[in-house]
């Protein structure tokens, strides 16, 4: 781009964006505004290379303009109303045979199955939801002393959590529960709505992660996450430390206690 002096503020202007993508800025500006149904698929890349926007930024653009077109809504899968999601036992046996923590999650974040250590180490969001159904959204900006003392660092926590929601209301627009949780969180947390209004997206696929556990204390984890192609919208989330590690040892601690709460509890039901 020419050389046109200082800027008010940093990145590029309306018109300089329509330049790079090859398109008019009265086009542009249509565009902008959210007149997007209809818009070629070439149109959209030029955008995304012109904003160098990341992988996770390019896909959400195009969902936005799939939803906008109406061309997603065969591709939505069919949710039965009011009805839990509930793992198939041979989704539970398999999580079980992980001796590391594995969870399985959906984009509204709902935390939906786990094998035995990985609830033991989010035992504080089974106890925030009190019976219910565990939320890693609702944990983390409505339940804030926990999750403050769960996340050592809550506030990358935070955004981890707020950018898989914006990307999940970009994929699937019409999710009425995903609706439903926006408006809560957005009325219940301050701190949610801040960050909502930032349009973050990312991928959440592997990297490493930090947790204190109230029993065993610091936990730093690599993560693998990976679409379940089974179960399409659902995340498996397998954890593992490093080989003699600190976390190694406090995870083979933590799984030992579960092993006898476990067998306490077996126990007690045959004798029932």
């Amino acid at each position: 781009m020419p050389h046109i002096g200082a800027r008010r503020v940093p990145g590029l202007r309306r018109g300089e964006v329509a330049a790079l993508a090859g398109v008019s800025v009265e086009y542009y500006s249509k565009l902008e505004r959210g007149a997007i149904a209809g818009v070629s698929a070439s149109v959209l890349d030029a955008i995304a290379r012109a904003l160098q926007l990341d992988d996770a930024e390019r896909a959400h653009l195009f969902h936005l303009a799939h939803a906008a077109d109406g061309t997603s809504a065969g591709m939505r899968p069919r949710r039965r109303p009011g009805k839990r999601w509930t793992p198939r036992p041979s989704l539970q046996w398999v999580l079980d045979k992980f001796t590391a923590p594995a969870i399985v999650r959906n984009g509204r974040m709902d935390l939906l199955a786990s094998n035995h250590l990985g609830r033991a180490m989010h035992a504080a969001l089974y106890d925030a939801a009190a019976g219910g159904q565990p939320s890693f959204a609702r944990f983390t900006f409505l339940n804030l002393d926990a999750a403050h003392d769960f996340y050592p660092d809550w506030g990358g926590a935070a955004d981890t959590c707020i950018a898989i929601l914006r990307t999940e209301a970009g994929r699937d627009p019409h999710d009425k529960d995903l609706h439903d949780l926006v408006g809560e969180l957005s009325t219940r947390s301050d701190e949610f709505r801040r960050r909502w209004s930032a349009h973050n997206v990312r991928y959440h696929g592997a990297g490493t992660k930090h947790f204190h556990h109230h029993d065993v204390g610091d936990l730093q984890l690599a993560y693998e996450s990976v679409d379940m192609i089974s179960e399409p919208g659902l995340t498996l989330t397998l954890y593992a430390a490093e080989p003699g590690s600190p976390t190694a040892h406090a995870l083979e601690l933590l799984a030992s206690w579960t092993a006898v709460i476990n067998d306490a509890t077996e126990n007690a039901h045959q004798a029932t």
